[in-house]
């Protein structure tokens, strides 16, 4: 009773904010886990801590929301490497990427390079089926309360694409009829009214309030530093450079680039390059 009567007054609050402009920024770390088991016997606990040292740069990362009432950009922040490290920057961000969210025009655009080629991945905001909840806790100095849902994991299944050059492994990413396993993810979600932003993390959003930690598959967000009306001015553009695509088309894209790459490699030879 007591989580609901606070969760009440911050919904008031929310209304109370919700009537002056405002604007701010917040920052995330993300962490995500490997499934290192699946490689089983065929590498030594060695090579794996030297896989897990080598995809560092993939797993942990640090992500800056910028957001006003109505729009959000969720941006990954470019990190420099040491003086006299070495060594490929797996999964490294160059600065180009984004994720674009129009509350208002229900539209979100995720602005991301592949294949030394700009995609403008355009998706309908369709309103997510959170299931909310009376707990809470504190995140910072805001009171954050707990919402969860089960949704289709659309992103670009890398595990898939790689585990099918392995024998038996078509059967692991396809159905009996031949056709893609659709994907489903637990999402639990922390967000707090005392912030009225119906944004959050990278496409997650539709709560009355911003979210402050998310957990999702192997993947956990947690915001670290939240900046309300700075003193300069947050910018939020909406991407326009690049090829406007579908989710779906993108995703055949990415795998269809993938396996050419892959059966060059494996061939050992050449030959021209495809275009998208």
């Amino acid at each position: 009773m007591k989580s609901l009567l606070s969760l009440l007054m911050s919904l008031i609050v929310m209304a109370t904010f919700a009537q002056k402009d405002f604007e701010g920024k917040a920052t995330y770390m993300s962490k995500t886990t490997m499934d290192m088991e699946r490689f089983g016997n065929q590498m030594s606990e060695q090579q794996k801590k030297q896989m897990m040292a080598r995809m560092k740069n993939f797993l942990e990362k640090t992500y800056t929301l910028s957001f006003n009432k109505n729009e959000s950009s969720f941006k990954e922040e470019v990190k420099l490497d040491a003086p006299g490290s070495s060594g490929p920057r797996w999964g490294a961000s160059n600065g180009q990427g984004s994720i674009y969210k129009n509350l208002k025009d229900r539209e979100m655009i995720e602005d991301v390079e592949q294949f030394s080629k700009r995609f403008l991945v355009v998706e309908p905001m369709e309103q997510p089926k959170w299931e909310l909840g009376t707990e809470s806790k504190k995140i910072g100095q805001y009171t954050a309360y707990k919402a969860t849902m089960t949704t289709v994991d659309t992103k670009v299944d890398w595990g898939s694409i790689f585990r099918r050059g392995r024998r038996g492994a078509q059967k692991d990413s396809t159905n009996t009829e031949g056709k893609e396993k659709v994907k489903m993810v637990n999402v639990t979600a922390w967000y707090t009214p005392q912030i009225p932003v119906s944004s959050g993390p990278e496409s997650y959003w539709g709560l009355p309030g911003l979210i402050l930690e998310l957990n999702a598959d192997r993947t956990t967000m947690l915001c670290t530093e939240i900046v309300i009306n700075p003193s300069e001015a947050v910018t939020i553009e909406k991407p326009k450079k690049g090829t406007k695509v579908t989710r779906e088309k993108y995703n055949k894209i990415i795998k269809q680039k993938t396996e050419e790459l892959k059966e060059r490699f494996q061939n050992r030879r050449g030959g021209g390059r495809r275009g998208f």
